[in-house]
């Protein structure tokens, strides 16, 4: 059983949401519950490292000390997509969104034709917000629930 169950708070939760969707690995301190986000290098290869050095070497020397939360996966992103998709009541833009769901670069069109689109556009943030929420959530519990 996993007896070192992590509790954080819900800024906490809403904090490690915001940097996933900005595009950093978070690592959570499983006693002190410091968060530290890097850049993720995986999608940003090009980035200067120099920032990050020093949160790179505390985490590299207690590595097992952190939970690491990582990004969602292109699937899940685009799940997200289809279900707030689903969702819009307005029906030309609902059309609009299935179409470049379905086209190739289905996240570049999505992005192109919900950025045009005020009311929707901040739907979209918020939707897409609870989703991470949710997921950040998930993990959570997933660490919890390991080894029971």
């Amino acid at each position: 059983m996993n007896s070192n169950k992590i509790e954080i708070t819900e800024k906490q939760i809403e904090s490690i949401a915001g940097e996933l969707e900005c595009g950093m690995n978070i690592y959570l301190h499983k006693k002190t519950l410091e968060i530290i986000s890097i850049l993720n290098f995986d999608t940003h290869y090009d980035a200067d490292t120099e920032l990050w050095e020093e949160d790179i070497k505390k985490v590299e020397e207690n590595y097992d000390m952190y939970i690491k939360f990582e990004n969602m996966d292109s699937k899940d992103s685009f799940q997200i997509m289809e279900d707030f998709t689903k969702n819009v009541e307005d029906v030309e833009l609902k059309k609009r969104l299935e179409l470049g769901l379905s086209l190739s670069k289905p996240f570049r069109n999505f992005k192109d034709i919900i950025d045009c689109e005020d009311e929707y556009r901040n739907k979209w943030f918020k939707f897409k917000n609870e989703k991470y929420i949710e997921f950040v959530k998930n993990e959570l519990s997933y660490f919890n629930n390991a080894d029971e």
